[in-house]
């Protein structure tokens, strides 16, 4: 990986990255806001989040969306709409598809992220689905993608200085 991009990832999150395999899409900044992640760590943990987000601008505009009970509005709406709950289940099995394409790690097996497929319980998650693999990906996180602010507006939430670099 480009060690700007990795600089940029360790600044954003505050610590390095942990199993690091690219960058899934960029803020319009230029920036990194969401990486993939291996499906075991380095150290041999199993880590089921396959798209993580970095930006910390993205993640405080997510996280007032979540302390404002977008997350339990959206989990009784599952309960209730069958399309939107068949379109949540899809974007669940995408999403362990696209992980166990690089690695299928059995203790996480059917499991992927976010509360999917029944419930929401990180918009962080769901919001780095969407970004990394496109509108209409996951209905959830589109949603709470398209009530957030521009957080990329006043230019990148990290610069990285050349002894930053790797």
């Amino acid at each position: 990986m480009d060690p700007t991009d990795v600089a940029a990832i360790a600044a954003q999150l505050g610590r390095p990255p942990r199993g690091l395999r690219a960058v899934a899409h960029r803020c319009p900044c230029g920036s990194p806001d969401v990486v993939e992640t291996a499906p075991r760590l380095p150290d041999g943990t199993p880590f089921p989040t396959l798209y993580y987000l970095t930006c910390p601008r993205a993640a405080g505009a997510i996280g007032t969306l979540e302390a404002r009970g977008l997350m339990r509005e959206m989990t009784e709406r599952l309960a209730s709409d069958p399309e939107l709950r068949a379109h949540y289940f899809a974007a669940h099995e995408a999403y362990v598809v696209a992980r166990d394409s690089i690695e299928h790690v059995e203790e996480i097996d059917g499991i992927s992220a976010g509360g999917m497929p029944d419930r929401v319980k990180c918009l962080h998650v769901l919001v780095a689905h969407s970004l990394a693999a496109g509108p209409g990906a996951n209905p959830l996180g589109d949603e709470a993608l398209e009530q957030l602010p521009d957080w990329w507006a006043s230019g990148p939430c990290v610069v990285v200085r050349d002894e930053d670099r790797a």
